[in-house]
């Protein structure tokens, strides 16, 4: 048996009939690790940036002794698992990607991270990211930048990009990442596999460290839409240390993937098949949706009129609640300090500029001068009025169908070092994602096909509010018949 190919229900079906044990999972996955990942070289992925190996053995002897007892196991037993370095872990060090937080370690589990091991889920280590989840390549990490499984000379996507390679490299099960802008989407599909944003609120953001307090989604990457149900069946829910969660019934998604397919609208947005979509991809899109057609879906054009402005929008509202957030990090109650400073100001100054990168300063200059005296109205509540109109328009989008379905991004995975003399050509890899996250919707990138070069191509189904289970049903039909 390979047990670093194994899906979530054969991890915890091969544990349950004892044909494996959780440790012998942990043991093949930290093998693979030490093997393909080994983040001192620059050549290998580089997904892992903390490795839990003590607290994965306690959770592993766990799982086996309650299989060697006969007794019933937990939906996620086993099942070795990885955490986007942005999520609290509890005596594991948290960096976010940032060396301002390079020796952080907290005290606490994100609430993602205690459901899932609460389900029973083994937790193997920390995934590398953006720093603070600020990017779309995962190589503006102060550590290394994470390099596609599919070919190590190009970029995972980001920021959850050591999440997308992880699941892509068979370096765990199933990982968490988060979604600001596209940042679970996007890496899944540049690594080939499924990406889940979750509607905002239906997945609790306590432990999460902040980025855009307003725009920030916790999700799974998996390698079957199965698998996705899997974990946000786990994960969703009311959480009282989370105002922001949602107090919304959480649905059987795995039983809702059974449903089938047939006679539901899926809408076309014309703005989403413009200028700026790689042929590839859009062939790769236009085939899927036509497999989706020939399932019994009805096909149906629409559009999403104010889509063109998503991406000031976005860059706006997402940096000014950046520059609100990070304030916090000022080197007085935890976190890098300057030791050089000679008073209180000077040490605040210092310890910013040396323990964030440039992307981070970048965005908190951008959202404090969108926040500053005289131009809060003419950017940030400008951006605030524009926003709701691109809510409004999936609302009526909504009205007509059943789900979305969209290019995930205008291109496959670029050459790391491309785009990163850039920013605006690195901002536009998120046009086709980050109008989800600004409406508070759900989405999910699922595999649809390859370049001639053998690359990854995402096919993206967003959904209205608290309506996961009918993208996952999308999903999965696709899924199934491709």
């Amino acid at each position: 048996m390979n047990l670093n190919g194994l899906t979530i229900d054969a991890a915890r079906t091969a544990i349950q009939e004892r044909k494996t044990t959780a440790a012998a999972l942990v043991d093949a996955h930290y093998a693979r690790i030490a093997s393909e990942d080994d983040a001192s070289d620059s050549n290998k992925i580089g997904s892992y940036l903390t490795l839990s190996k003590e607290r994965a053995a306690a959770k592993a002897a766990q799982i086996d002794d309650m299989a060697t007892k006969g007794r019933a196991l937990p939906p996620l037993a086993g099942v070795p698992v990885g955490i986007k370095d942005v999520m609290c872990t509890r005596d594991v060090r948290t960096t976010a990607g940032s060396k301002i937080l390079g020796n952080y370690i907290p005290p606490y589990d994100c609430t993602a991270v205690a459901r899932m091991e609460a389900a029973g889920a083994v937790v193997l280590g920390k995934l590398n990211c953006d720093e603070f989840a600020m990017g779309s390549s995962n190589e503006n990490s102060a550590w290394r930048p994470v390099r596609n499984p599919r070919d190590l000379s190009r970029v995972p996507g980001g920021s959850s990009g050591g999440s997308a390679a992880a699941v892509a490299a068979d370096l765990a099960v199933a990982t968490l990442g988060s979604d600001t802008g596209g940042s679970i989407r996007q890496p899944a599909s540049f690594c080939g596999v499924v990406g889940l944003m979750p509607t905002y609120g239906r997945v609790s953001r306590y432990g999460l460290i902040a980025f855009a307090s307003s725009l920030d989604h916790i999700g799974p990457f998996t390698k079957t839409v199965k698998d996705a149900a899997l974990v946000l069946r786990v994960i969703a829910g009311r959480d009282p240390m989370d105002a922001t969660s949602a107090d919304t019934p959480v649905p059987d998604y795995v039983a809702e993937l059974g449903k089938g397919v047939r006679g539901l609208r899926l809408g076309v947005p014309k703005e989403y098949f413009g200028e700026g979509l790689d042929d590839e991809v859009r062939a790769a899109v236009d085939a899927g949706i036509q497999k989706l057609a020939s399932l019994g879906c009805e096909i149906k054009p629409i559009s999403l009129p104010h889509t063109k402005y998503a991406i000031p929008v976005y860059y706006i509202i997402a940096t000014a609640e950046a520059s609100s957030n990070l304030a916090r990090f000022d080197g007085v109650r935890y976190g890098y300090r300057a030791k050089d400073a000679e008073n209180l100001s000077q040490m605040y100054r210092r310890t910013r500029d040396h323990g964030f990168g440039a992307e981070v300063k970048r965005r908190i200059m951008l959202g404090t001068y969108a926040l500053s005296a005289g131009y809060y109205d003419a950017y940030y509540l400008k951006a605030q009025k524009v926003r709701t109109l691109l809510t409004r328009d999936f609302e009526e989008a909504f009205k007509q169908v059943d789900a979305i379905v969209t290019p995930t991004s205008p291109t496959a995975a670029f050459k790391i070092g491309e785009k990163s003399d850039d920013p605006l050509a690195m901002y536009l890899a998120d046009i086709f994602t980050v109008t989800a996250d600004l409406a508070g919707i759900c989405g999910v990138s699922i595999p649809c096909g390859e370049t001639k070069d053998k690359l990854p191509i995402g096919m993206q189904i967003l959904g209205k509010h608290f309506d996961e289970s009918t993208i996952l049903r999308v999903g999965h039909a696709y899924e199934q018949a491709a």
